[in-house]
């Protein structure tokens, strides 16, 4: 049966120096990058689906490729809040997993919310930057019944007070979060696009690569002129 050893040595086998490049200009440190695509650990993540206990052992390899197929393995309802707590902070510097991998656990996890807005007011950038990517899937995948509106409408007050002053990642992220509430909570739609066009262009460092900041004004306008404001996400992993 595989286990995280085997696992290792399988990403290692399907690496590539110029994925391996792709991640490092996004963040990953090169050092704990083997350069895995997407495309390939989908593959191995059939493979090994189910599998708990090997998804968290994978995590903890601290190997970003290994962390990032746990996440798609990983089952986030089964998780502890102690677990996802220690992913959010093992995923310091690493962007694909803080961004990504993290919150796509936290979001399906009954105590997500609670550690979203813990992680927001962490000095930590990456562990910030989770906590609104977190918050961000919530209100992208749950019903609006389910969500504190007043709670999101004081949270769009927050990013139009504090992002020009938040961290890199963190400013991304709170662009993302106001973008996601617009498109995805319709009562709310109306103060979200309020919080865009005070914010205005968010300027963040991209590290080299060619991604460009979204703007929120421009996707707010294009999920209205495709009838999908409001419309819910059945999840956020991808």
């Amino acid at each position: 049966m595989a286990n995280a050893k085997t696992i290792l040595a399988e990403l290692k086998k399907k690496a590539s120096a110029k994925t391996r490049a792709i991640y490092a200009k996004h963040g990953l440190p090169t050092d704990r990058t083997y350069g895995v695509s997407v495309a390939d650990m989908k593959t191995i993540a059939k493979s090994i689906k189910g599998r708990q206990d090997l998804a968290c052992d994978l995590y903890g390899t601290g190997i970003a490729d290994a962390m990032y197929l746990a996440g798609m393995v990983v089952d986030g309802k089964q998780m502890s809040a102690k677990q996802l707590e220690d992913w959010a902070h093992r995923a310091a510097g690493m962007p694909m997993i803080s961004e990504y991998t993290v919150p796509w656990v936290t979001v399906e996890n009954a105590q997500g919310r609670e550690l979203a807005l813990k992680w927001m007011n962490s000095k930590e950038e990456s562990v910030a930057a989770a906590g609104w990517c977190s918050y961000s899937g919530l209100v992208a995948t749950k019903p609006d019944a389910e969500l504190d509106l007043k709670e999101i409408e004081g949270l769009l007050e927050r990013v139009v007070k504090e992002i020009a002053s938040a961290k890199n990642r963190v400013r991304y992220t709170m662009n993302g979060f106001v973008i996601s509430v617009c498109s995805y909570v319709k009562p709310l739609s109306k103060q979200a696009k309020a919080a865009a066009q005070k914010i205005g262009t968010v300027s963040v460092d991209m590290g080299g690569t060619a991604c460009e900041v979204p703007s929120a004004l421009e996707m707010i306008a294009t999920m209205e002129a495709r009838g999908k404001i409001g419309v819910k996400r059945k999840t956020i992993r991808c």
